[in-house]
């Protein structure tokens, strides 16, 4: 398995990759801009919790399963057709939802407004490899995660703002006028990107493709940790609000004051990523971050065991966590991107599906271990931390003996 290492003649400029982080930013901003809303819909459609919560839970899963289809798609069919089809698709599921008269039409437009947001999520990296090759590919990954982790910081002020002025359906409204926009921007400024000596076989069925990237360790090996990474991060951020409730007893002004720390450190680790990308390798890069995240949880633990959690032990631990994901995850995605060769677009679906599904994964595990004490919390963290070094380890292995990610 050969890596892509031609670059485009055409150079795009920032307004091209603003483009891309606005699609790479639509689905989390569409996901955490409705969680604000979920009471209101709650008791418009005289509900219970647990299918009013179905509405916020069932999307992730349907992205995070289609961000593999849309990535094979894009490989046979082309970039551009499928991304704009996926807008259409996200701005048809907001209107549905938006004027849904039963809770099940609710459900069904939340549906196919996630069906739709799946995209941007791994198609904006793969365009960027079709279009700044892999020299640059780390640096505008790291600038497009930067992107994706705005929205979980502005969409729930945004998502409160509109339901408390213009009640919840106004929230399903705004997600299709922004939706609609970066279709429109979309529309005019991304040409076809993918390489015409890209188009994979399509007489090979999709699962073909699937295995043949599973196949190569070192591929296997990078988006494992990045799954492993994710389930850590989203695990200590879940853990954090419950101890700070429940056993520390704190308030949750408090907690969100804290919780800054989280996406700082995430930013910080990201914009150090793209400073040494061409400088460092990316199996350097990717253990470096392994070490760090381990280094984090075993200090986290001992601190924990010893008796001394606190507010600063759980977040200064957390940003030590985030920052190191921030390291890793950029090197991961573009070294897996760039050993897919033309199923550069599959790469990077299962590079986001096993992001998507370690951090599900591993705080569904905590939350049906979570006990009110801190004990869960380092158990479930310390397996993921551990197991995401052996997996960030294996590229660098892999490297020394003569099989480099990059040349």
């Amino acid at each position: 398995m050969s890596g892509f290492s031609n670059r485009p003649k055409k150079r795009p400029g920032r307004l091209f990759v603003t483009v891309l982080a606005l699609i790479t930013s639509l689905g989390p901003l569409s996901l955490h801009l409705y969680f604000p809303a979920l009471p209101a819909v709650k008791e418009a459609f005289d509900i219970d919790d647990s299918l009013a919560q179905l509405t916020a839970s069932m999307p992730l899963f349907v992205m995070a399963f289609l961000t593999l289809v849309y990535g094979t798609l894009s490989d046979r069919y082309g970039r551009r057709p499928v991304l704009l089809a996926s807008t259409v698709l996200f701005v048809g599921g907001c209107a549905i939802a938006a004027t849904a008269d039963t809770i099940w039409a609710m459900l069904a437009g939340r549906l196919i407004q996630a069906a739709g947001g799946a995209c941007g999520l791994s198609l904006a990296r793969t365009i960027a490899r079709d279009v700044f090759g892999t020299d640059g590919l780390v640096k505008v990954i790291a600038y497009l995660l930067m992107a994706y982790a705005i929205g979980p910081l502005v969409a729930p002020p945004i998502g409160g703002f509109l339901v408390d002025g213009f009640g919840w359906r106004s929230v399903l409204w705004f997600a299709a006028g922004v939706g609609g926009l970066i279709g429109l921007l979309s529309f005019f400024m991304l040409y076809e990107t993918r390489p015409p000596g890209d188009a994979p076989d399509r007489s090979q069925t999709i699962l073909s493709g699937y295995i043949r990237l599973l196949r190569d360790a070192r591929f296997t090996a990078l988006v494992l940790q990045s799954g492993l990474c994710s389930g850590v991060f989203f695990t200590m951020a879940t853990g954090a609000s419950v101890l700070m409730r429940e056993y520390l007893d704190r308030p949750a002004s408090e907690y969100g004051l804290y919780f800054m720390l989280f996406p700082a450190g995430y930013w910080l680790g990201n914009l150090l990523s793209s400073k040494l990308s061409g400088r460092v390798s990316i199996e350097i890069m990717v253990l470096a971050g392994s070490v760090m995240m381990a280094l984090s949880v075993a200090g986290f633990t001992a601190a924990t065991l010893a008796g001394h959690l606190s507010p600063p032990s759980i977040f200064l631990s957390g940003f030590l966590v985030t920052f190191a994901q921030g390291l890793a995850l950029p090197n991961t995605q573009a070294g897996a991107i760039r050993l897919a060769g033309p199923l550069a677009g599959t790469a990077s679906g299962i590079g986001v599906f096993c992001q998507m599904l370690g951090a599900a994964l591993f705080t569904q595990l905590y939350g049906f271990a979570a006990d009110g004490t801190p004990t869960p919390l380092v158990a479930v963290i310390s397996v993921a931390a551990v197991t995401g070094l052996v997996a960030g380890t294996v590229p660098y292995v892999l490297a020394r003996r003569g099989n480099p990610v990059i040349g």
